[in-house]
């Protein structure tokens, strides 16, 4: 049986000073969902909805899970909605989406993207308002339903003060890999980009604290143990185990990583000075710039999973 491999109340010790873009300091006792509930009608419809929200920087994989999750017979993901990879973001109009502040590889850089339930925005009229959004493209006849977006990665205490039984599954994926495959579209640095993933995960460890029902997994423990992975995570989910048939890619991450290290002596001297800046920083959630796999677990503040042995 899987089983949370942080506990919850060592979690819930972490201490957060303060809430980034909220413009002052913040309790920092975290909170139940029976708190939030006081912040929305209790007889709404959507207050006791089972909502997983999967949430991570693009090109993490969020895309994949959420289309994995979505094949389980009691949930139903966001499908045919024309927009974007089928993400709520772009349907609801309650919330900045991440094009508003800079898109792919800048958005995390924006104290304006990062939400939490002090936000003036956290009200049942928001909560319909994006329920309404978003019914439309759900099969509501499913127990539990799905909605991804990356920047939900930092709008989780947000969205809980919103939806109080929601459940998080955020993703985190190799620093270099993210970067490489993100440039095309931020037109911005290497540099840049690896700041851009630390600070979006930094950010979204200070909110761990405050959130009843998150687990934080790796892009790599999903593509190298998929059916354990997945086992696990739907248990998390309160769901039984169904078997997806699917056996992912192992080696685009070696990919990026190996064109990372490519390039002119300038080029490569450049990225050398930039892992250098970074490496205690990405070592924190147990990366290296030297491979292609975690090295190191997550901290112990961060609640994952225990992934089953196939």
């Amino acid at each position: 049986m899987a089983e949370w491999l942080r506990s919850r109340s060592a979690r819930l010790s972490c201490a957060v000073d303060e809430a980034a873009g909220d413009g002052g300091t913040v309790d920092s006792a975290p909170r139940s969902p029976d708190a939030w509930r006081r912040l929305v009608e209790p007889d709404q419809p959507f207050a006791d909805r089972r909502i997983t929200f999967v949430g991570g920087l693009h090109r993490s994989g969020t895309t994949f899970l959420a289309s994995a999750l979505a094949r389980h017979p009691s949930i139903s993901g966001l499908s045919d909605t024309g927009v974007d990879e089928d993400e709520g973001q772009h349907l609801q109009s309650v919330y900045p989406i991440a094009r508003a502040h800079g898109g792919p590889g800048r958005f995390g850089f924006a104290a304006a993207m990062h939400l939490t339930e002090a936000s003036p925005l956290v009200s049942t009229r928001s909560a319909r308002s994006m329920m309404d959004a978003w019914r439309p493209y759900w099969d509501e006849t499913k127990p539990m339903l799905v909605e991804k977006s990356p920047p939900n990665l930092i709008k989780m205490r947000f969205l809980q003060a919103l939806f109080p039984s929601a459940s998080f599954v955020v993703l985190i994926r190799h620093p270099v890999a993210v970067a490489m495959a993100t440039k095309k579209w931020s037109k911005t640095s290497d540099a840049s980009l690896i700041e851009h993933w630390v600070a979006a995960h930094r950010t979204m460890e200070s909110d761990l604290p405050y959130l009843s029902r998150v687990v934080v997994v790796r892009y790599e423990d999903m593509v190298s143990r998929f059916d354990g992975f997945m086992t696990a995570l739907f248990e998390f989910l309160g769901l039984a185990p169904v078997d997806l048939h699917e056996t992912p890619r192992t080696d685009v991450t070696q990919k990026y990583l190996d064109q990372w290290h490519e390039g002119s002596p300038v080029v490569r001297g450049r990225r050398a000075m930039i892992a250098r800046r970074f490496a205690s920083k990405v070592e924190h959630f147990g990366y290296t710039f030297g491979s292609a796999v975690p090295e190191f677990p997550l901290p112990v503040s961060v609640p994952t999973l225990v992934i089953p042995e196939e």
